[in-house]
């Protein structure tokens, strides 16, 4: 029997935790998701506009960590650390992903305007940037304009994730004229059905769209 290609998944926050559970659960269950969480990482990135050189060296640590434990690929499921992510997949043998890339590309394929919903503000500018960067790299014309979300993020840590689904499916509903819709924390993915109930436009989360990639990289029959 082949061995199942195990994924090594590094949080941030534990509410990244169940989203990307469910989503391998749904879409590709004969992998071996493995969880590591290093909690420190979201209050010392919030203390800083930019990403200090200490935070990216911890970056690289985790990923050569996720390597080690024999993992196929390693994901971050953090969206406020894209350049140290990228300095860390340089370093290493094995796929290392963003949290975001897999969604971005989907929304860049609509094309037109993005809005991509958002709930932990440090996180904002390193995803924009992001998104540009890679409909530039695809010669795309696809434009992001970010909708931030209050309250969210805060209930869903409180355990309230009526509440937090309801807020970001509001946010999705108030929107017009765009071609996709994005949500920009691993964490949104639980409001997934309800935002998609709240409007006609494609939504993309970050998830879903992560494990389809690990899948089309390294899934084995």
């Amino acid at each position: 029997m082949s061995k199942s290609p195990r994924i090594a998944l590094i949080h941030a926050t534990p509410v990244a935790m169940d989203p990307i559970r469910d989503a391998f659960k749904n879409l590709w269950p004969d992998a071996e998701p493995i969880n590591i969480l290093e909690e420190s990482l979201t209050p010392d990135r919030a203390r800083s506009a930019e990403i200090p050189d200490e935070l990216t060296e911890r970056i690289v640590a985790l990923a050569r960590y996720g390597a080690s434990t024999g993992s196929d690929a390693v994901l971050f499921t953090c969206s406020a650390f894209g350049p140290a992510i990228e300095y860390a997949a340089a370093q290493l043998a094995i796929p290392v992903l963003k949290p975001n890339e897999a969604m971005f590309a989907a929304a860049i394929a609509e094309g037109g305007r993005s809005a991509m919903l958002y709930t932990f503000p440090p996180a904002k500018e390193s995803m924009e940037q992001e998104f540009r960067e890679e409909a530039a790299r695809r010669g795309s014309d696809a434009q992001i304009e970010s909708v931030f979300v209050p309250g969210a993020i805060d209930a869903v840590r409180q355990g309230d994730v009526a509440t937090h689904n309801r807020l970001i499916a509001e946010a999705a509903k108030s929107l017009s004229g765009f071609r996709s819709v994005t949500l920009g924390q691993f964490s949104m993915a639980r409001a997934l059905a309800d935002v998609q109930a709240s409007t006609d436009t494609p939504v993309f989360s970050s998830p879903e769209q992560a494990v389809l990639k690990l899948r089309g990289l390294i899934g084995k029959e």
